[in-house]
């Protein structure tokens, strides 16, 4: 695919531990990317928010990584997958997850001192059966003006687990948010099994690059040093070494792109049209 696109890079897991939050300041300060997702529970949250306050500069998108699988604030952790399955039956207490969601919300904000950007979720929890409709009640009550931008899931291509991401809930949610005019990008990149080095990782990137159209968001998961115990520890460190190194800017600008905040593609006119486009006919959006 050619022309001049803007795309949005994101890095998840942003507070989960010191070297994610370095490789997230390090990479903003290059502008290679745009976007941080915190996790406001984990241990390194205070100071990443330090760091945030005074240490990033220009466009940034700053959301809230919605986690109720590691550290949640008022909740019991969930695995993903009992999550998910109590969540088709409908047994999860949707008056608990507004509370644990309005608690994460306020620690966002509580040390930021304003609303996120945008919310997406740890693990995708974010488009869970109930996890979806508390989040976008809650969102469409706090804030009755500006909204946060929320993650699409929508697969780019036809790769088994970006299919089954968006497979959890994605459609659903997505199609609620528009109902709602609640913003969100157009497909999701950067997903795979975290294998095959910094090799595979960077022939995947350019496969990402090369596919991607108006306003994709590319998630990614870079650390700075391996972290104990943490299963994708070594991927983290090869994304950084791809993401950080000589021959990224080069792989941007060969494929026509703009490195962009989501928030700002979003409120470029191109986005609406592109959007308009794509579904066919004046004033609809795509699902």
């Amino acid at each position: 695919m050619t022309g001049d696109r803007a795309i949005c890079i994101g890095i998840d897991d942003f507070g989960l531990h010191g070297d994610i939050n370095a490789a997230a300041m390090s990479l903003m300060s290059e502008g290679r990317v745009h976007a941080v997702s915190c996790m406001v529970g984990a241990s390194a949250w205070a100071e990443g928010a330090r760091c945030l306050r005074r240490d990033s500069a220009g466009p940034i998108d700053v959301g809230l990584h919605l986690d109720l699988t590691a550290y949640p604030q008022t909740l019991p952790p969930s695995e993903w997958r009992r999550l998910w399955g109590q969540g088709v039956m409908g047994r999860l207490d949707i008056a608990a997850l507004r509370g644990e969601i309005g608690a994460q919300l306020d620690a966002f904000e509580r040390e930021l001192g304003r609303a996120p950007d945008f919310v997406d979720g740890h693990q995708h929890v974010h488009q869970f059966p109930q996890v979806r409709h508390a989040l976008i009640d809650l969102l469409m009550r706090r804030f009755p003006y500006r909204k946060p931008w929320v993650r699409s899931t929508r697969a780019s291509g036809w790769g088994i687990k970006s299919l089954t991401i968006n497979h959890l809930g994605g459609r659903a949610f997505i199609s609620e948010a528009d109902t709602l005019d609640l913003r969100h990008n157009r497909a999701l990149l950067g997903v795979y099994d975290f294998t095959g080095g910094p090799q595979r990782y960077e022939r995947l990137l350019c496969r990402w690059l090369k596919s991607a159209r108006e306003g994709d968001l590319l998630m990614c998961h870079p650390s700075r040093g391996l972290i104990p115990g943490d299963e994708i520890a070594q991927a983290r460190v090869d994304e950084y070494a791809v993401l950080s190194g000589s021959r990224f800017d080069w792989m941007v600008r060969s494929r026509g792109l703009h490195l962009r905040p989501m928030s700002r593609i979003l409120d470029d006119d191109r986005w609406a049209q592109a959007m308009r486009r794509a579904a066919g006919a004046p004033g609809t959006s795509v699902r």
